[in-house]
């Protein structure tokens, strides 16, 4: 007997849905056929309208065929029609593909991006810890040259201006700096 909705040939003449799937559970091979022709292209819809992707929906659509195939014998003809059965189980199965990928998503977004508080805290012990060791290095100076740089760099003044303002030659302030740089270059580089 030729199946009027699949176009395929309905195993012993049995049409109806729940009785193919009774036939299913005891290994029917023809069964299935026709019943993966009345159900694959009703699930694929379904998943699709859940999970909006159509390789993820062919993938659950796959995914609840096999599971018809594996448990034809859960189904009971007594608590509702076998295509709800199947639908319920694809609908299921699109909605927890949607949880999981938003929960892999959530994931990713935690892991790639520290939260803010975080930031701002670890980039301000970063900072205190950088201005301690500056102030350290400050203090191994000569008073002359921790004054050049001091008024240079944290005053905004310029070679000549600090040379004014401290009542030294201009030649003078340049090699204090100099070799005030040059030591806390050796300090700052010796931490660790």
């Amino acid at each position: 007997m030729t199946d009027p909705l699949s176009g395929g040939a309905a195993p012993s003449g049995v049409s109806d849905l729940g009785a193919l799937l009774v036939l299913v559970a005891r290994g029917d091979q023809d069964a299935f056929e026709v019943v993966y022709q009345r159900l694959s292209g009703p699930v694929y819809g379904l998943a699709l309208r859940v999970v909006r992707d159509p390789a993820q929906a062919e993938e659950i659509a796959q995914e609840v065929l096999v599971e018809l195939w594996r448990k034809a014998s859960h189904y009971r003809p007594g608590k509702g029609a076998a295509t709800a059965w199947a639908l319920t189980m694809a609908h299921r199965r699109a909605v927890d593909r949607v949880r999981s990928t938003q929960a892999d998503r959530d994931r990713e977004e935690r892991t790639a991006a520290p939260s803010p508080d975080y930031d701002e805290v670890a980039e301000e012990v970063g900072t205190r810890l950088e201005h301690q060791q500056v102030r350290r290095c400050m203090r191994g100076l000569t008073q002359t040259q921790r004054e050049s740089i001091t008024l240079a760099y944290y005053g905004g003044y310029t070679y000549r201006e600090v040379s004014e303002l401290l009542g030294v030659g201009l030649a003078a302030v340049k090699t204090r700096m100099r070799d005030g740089l040059i030591r806390l270059r050796d300090c700052l580089g010796a931490q660790p």
